[in-house]
């Protein structure tokens, strides 16, 4: 077999197993081989059943002693047993499956794995894992260190378990190793097809640690190695446009609604630099919400159109497009330059009289969505490409863009704050300017996590809030009301709740990505001109909604967002002169919840939320790092991994000084797998 088979080729998938799989992402022999264990169960060793610790999950070597009993309760299911050993017996019992009434035989032996319950006087153990034992001798191949893998409902671990075992054995012979043997002995990795049996099912702590060592050496290496490859056409491309700084700069800056912070006025300094230099810009500007990036976007654009060329800015949601679009055309008419709209809203007539304009240079600058990298949209004289939270796009698409254009001046502009080693990650080839410094006059937002008892002094609060004029924002983790979460806030339900038990007199709106953009568009709109006092929404409003009115936003279950993207809704208020509060509303007895939301009251800083939030997932999180902005990693943690980034960064740059184009036969199969990647829609997608 080989490793891009389908799923569906492996022994025990069948139509419904392989459903549930693809769920998970796994389509191909590779996937399945790749989906590693999010931890480990100890397993080797036993406990008596006399021993056993109550509510924790114990492993128990027991001999069934009574013939398994079906029985009735209500709609209800029970098959049940004693099982004993030299110590004592309790009792087995699984719900709803029949069929295990004939899977134990009386005086044989197995392997149970689970949690213990003390019930109506004696031991019970619930629907344990279990395995048959041939030689209670030779346990070796039953008790051991046992994977748990991400699943889905109704795909049990053993499931997942058995196919992985199987997949293994089919797969493994055919499994070529990337890494060259230099580099393996040099930094001591085992082969990949060790690694792979060693992730998966590993002899003991040591065996694991080799492996994990070895995959995550090379997640890194191959991510490194084709950033690397994938931005090489960008530093082919150095001598660009050498613009000209025209004289009527001052004048525009001096209309500018708002004086310069330092900040601002050291980035625009290395921006204009990088403009004038013949070479091509290539920059990242990182600022905290609200820091005024969009300013800075303003005025590169209007250097670039008064050098004769034109613009463009590209912005992942409509509802930040339009606010891009409204600002800068606000502050641009006064100078004759023309600024266009493009969205998936713009009607046909008016897209076809813009493209005619763009294409003649009629528009001197256009905002817009990924309908800008369409190929019918052409711009002659492209000098500058603008694009604002670029970790929402693929590197390709900011490539498609930037290609409309010869070698255009870029800026990408990011509101969520990267650690600088993993900025270097994702844009090791651009600069990066950082905008440290909020403009004057705001002040710093007042956050508060509390528990659900305080919704009564939470709602007075808003509403003498909203009668001093001000607006709130109430954010839920879900659109409408699910059965398995039905504690989590929705969005539908909990508006029709405040409309007509809490806030009666209020006029109160909803909002969430289900939407249809213009239906969307019409309610921020509606709440901008402040016709709408509370606006319920989804996390829709995380990126880009600039209402400096607004100054409360609550969080309901707040448990449920990652800290930077917590940071992000903040940053929805605060904007203007008023303060501004954030409520964060969780009953949460998770430590590591609680050490979250107190760095939430604690902190203001984008920088050092997004260092706190990666060390909470840390080294107890053996795997992955979903973080806004980060590469999705399988088994790296960018955070934890560090210093293997750090070793891997520079052994990367020595291969390639030594071998550019990777020609030589030892790298051979690096270049087939780089290539490989490259052509992987997913990659292009993480980055």
């Amino acid at each position: 077999m080989e490793l891009m088979d389908s799923i569906y080729e492996l022994k025990g998938v069948g139509e419904k197993v392989g459903d549930k799989l693809q769920k998970l992402g796994i389509c191909t022999l590779k996937d399945m081989i790749e989906h590693y264990p999010r931890e480990y169960e100890d397993r080797r060793k036993l406990t008596p059943i006399e021993e056993c610790q109550l509510d924790e999950p114990n492993n128990i070597l027991a001999r069934v002693c009574s013939q398994p009993q079906l029985t009735k309760k209500g709609s209800r299911i029970i098959v049940s047993f004693r099982v004993k050993d030299q110590t004592g017996q309790l009792t087995v019992t699984f719900f709803g499956q029949a069929y295990m009434k004939n899977n134990f035989k009386l005086g044989e032996t197995y392997l149970f794995y689970g949690k213990v319950k003390h019930k109506y006087g004696y031991h019970e153990m619930d629907s344990p894992e279990y395995q048959k034992v041939t030689d209670e001798y030779n346990l070796g191949t039953v008790a051991k260190i046992t994977p748990i893998y991400p699943s889905t409902a109704k795909l049990s671990q053993k499931v997942i378990r058995g196919l992985i075992d199987t997949c293994l054995k089919e797969v493994l012979p055919s499994v070529e190793d990337h890494l060259p043997e230099r580099i393996r002995k040099q930094y001591d990795l085992v082969e990949k097809k060790e690694a792979l049996q060693g992730i998966h099912f590993p002899k003991d702590s040591e065996d694991f640690f080799r492996a994990r060592k070895r995959l995550v050496f090379e997640e890194l290496f191959m991510l490194q190695l084709s950033l690397y490859q994938l931005k090489a056409d960008f530093a082919k491309k150095l001598l660009g446009i050498s613009h000209g700084v025209t004289s009527e700069l001052r004048a525009f800056m001096d209309t500018l609604p708002f004086e310069l912070t330092g900040a601002q006025k050291r980035v625009m300094r290395e921006i204009v630099k990088d403009m004038k230099s013949p070479y091509a810009m290539n920059r990242l500007i990182q600022g905290d919400v609200g820091s005024g990036k969009t300013v800075i976007a303003a005025i590169s654009l209007f250097l670039a159109v008064k050098d004769g060329f034109q613009g463009a800015l590209m912005a992942p949601t409509e509802v930040l497009v339009v606010q891009h679009y409204e600002f800068i055309h606000q502050i641009m008419e006064p100078f004759g330059i023309k600024v266009g709209l493009l969205t998936g809203s713009t009607t046909a007539k008016q897209k076809r009289e813009l493209l005619k304009e763009l294409q003649e240079g009629m528009v001197d600058i256009v905002v817009g969505t990924h309908a800008l990298i369409e190929d019918n949209v052409e711009i002659p004289k492209l000098g500058l490409v603008i694009t604002d939270e670029q970790h929402r796009f693929g590197v390709r698409q900011r490539l498609k863009l930037t290609e409309k254009g010869t070698i255009p001046d870029v800026m990408v502009m990011t509101a969520t704050p990267i650690p600088r080693t993993l900025a270097l990650i994702l844009y090791g080839d651009m600069d990066i300017s950082i905008i440290d410094e909020l403009p004057p006059g705001r002040q710093p937002i007042k956050t508060n996590a509390v528990s659900s008892d305080y919704h009564p002094r939470i709602y007075n609060f808003i509403e003498r809030q909203i009668h001093e004029g001000r607006q709130c924002y109430i954010i839920c983790p879900m659109v409408e009301e699910n059965e398995k979460n039905s504690e989590l806030r929705n969005v539908i339900d909990y508006t029709e709740y405040l409309k007509t038990q809490v806030f009666t007199q209020i006029p109160i709106a909803y909002l969430h990505g289900k939407m249809k953009p213009k239906e969307k568009n019409e309610i921020m709109a509606t709440f901008a001109r402040n016709e709408t006092k509370i606006l319920v929404s989804t996390t829709v409003i995380e990126v880009g909604v600039n209402v400096p009115n607004s100054t409360i936003i609550l969080i309901e279950n707040a448990e449920r967002f990652g800290l930077a993207q917590l940071h992000q809704l903040r940053g929805r208020v605060g904007r203007g002169k008023h303060q501004s509060y954030c409520i964060l509303v969780s009953d949460s007895k998770n430590k590591v919840t609680k050490k979250r939301l107190q760095i939430m009251e604690e902190s203001t800083d984008g920088f050092v939320i997004a260092e706190t939030d990666l060390k909470l997932r840390g080294p107890g999180e053996f795997f992955g790092t979903k973080q806004h902005g980060l590469p999705e990693m399988k088994i790296a943690n960018l955070y934890t991994d560090a210093k293997v980034l750090k070793e891997v960064q520079a052994c990367v740059g020595k291969l390639l000084q030594m071998d550019p184009g990777l020609s030589l036969d030892e790298h051979q199969e690096l270049l087939n797998e780089m290539e490989a990647r490259l052509n992987d829609e997913s990659l292009h997608n993480a980055l």
